[in-house]
């Protein structure tokens, strides 16, 4: 291995550390405690060193955002593809999308909340949140139903699942009607 290689590989394992430790403590402690002097300390390379990797925790956001939203992909597809029949497949979609939504609150607010400075809906969105929604369009497309556009279909979808998720996780809904919710949601806009 070249200087070089060793020292890209050391670069980008410290930009890993960087992102799985601001992702850690935002989840522990919400994002407000997310600084890059708390993350400089962290890790133990000083600010500079951090700052040789990401401008600032509007960039650092932006790549947990990244990595939950191929991780989210990722786990949309796996339940998906276990479940039998489209409305199954729907039904699966959606515990797998809210199920995500619980156990990772400070990477999906990464993802949808946050400002990380990544264009969404845009020819120059990056690829993993591409790919996040291709995940989704691929279960829900085949039953948008006749007429109805699938990409269109998927984001009314999404948004639904978006509102039950920030809205339980905020109280404004009770947790233990999330089953119920998920039911009338796949059943009324899935059309198999």
């Amino acid at each position: 291995m070249s200087v070089q290689e060793r020292k890209q590989r050391e670069r980008a394992d410290r930009e890993r550390l960087i992102v799985e430790t601001a992702r850690e403590l935002a989840e522990q402690q919400g994002w407000d405690a997310v600084t890059t002097r708390r993350l400089a300390e962290r890790i133990e390379y000083s600010q500079p060193v951090l700052y040789s990797h990401f401008r600032g925790k509007r960039e650092i956001i932006g790549a947990v955002a990244l990595q939950g939203a191929a991780e989210l992909a990722a786990a949309v597809r796996a339940a998906t593809a276990a479940a039998d029949g489209p409305r199954a497949r729907v039904a699966a979609l959606a515990r797998a999308y809210l199920d995500f939504a619980e156990r990772h609150p400070a990477v999906y607010d990464a993802i949808f909340q946050l400002d990380g400075g990544l264009p969404y809906a845009r020819e120059d969105t990056p690829e993993p949140l591409k790919d996040a929604f291709a995940a989704l369009l691929e279960c829900l497309g085949e039953v948008a139903g006749d007429g109805v556009h699938p990409g269109l279909f998927t984001e009314t979808f999404w948004a639904a699942l978006h509102g039950v998720a920030t809205l339980t996780r905020a109280g404004r809904l009770p947790p233990e009607d999330t089953g119920l919710r998920l039911e009338l949601l796949v059943e009324r806009l899935s059309v198999v």
